[in-house]
């Protein structure tokens, strides 16, 4: 098995440094959030706002709203968040490591 590896070092280096490079950039902008809504949530948005006029949901005294997260699973999803964050740079500083020592050259140890 440390032969194979040896072998072929190169190119277990590189494809390991280029998947996780890929793996690194898609998760990070699958899990960027939207910066703003689309037409079809807007439009939504105004049904909803339209059917809650029509049916009488709203009164002239003003409704005390509910918080709609919790302060606990706020802060759990900010965590969450912030350890994914890390854990995407660490795997691109890697992949890119990875990469780029699959491109030194090896001086003879003769």
């Amino acid at each position: 098995m440390k032969e194979l590896f040896l072998k072929h070092q190169t190119s277990i280096l590189r494809f390991g440094g280029a998947l996780m490079l890929i793996i690194g950039f898609a998760a990070y902008f699958w899990t960027t959030p939207k910066q703003g809504i689309s037409e079809n949530d807007r439009a939504a948005a105004n049904v909803a706002r339209m059917e809650a006029q029509s049916m009488g949901g709203s009164s002239s005294i003003p409704q005390k709203e509910k918080p709609s997260k919790s302060p606990f699973l706020k802060k759990y999803q900010d965590t969450q968040a912030s350890q994914m964050r890390y854990a995407l740079i660490i795997m691109m500083i890697l992949g890119v490591g990875s990469l780029s020592y699959s491109f030194i050259k090896k001086g003879s140890s003769t």
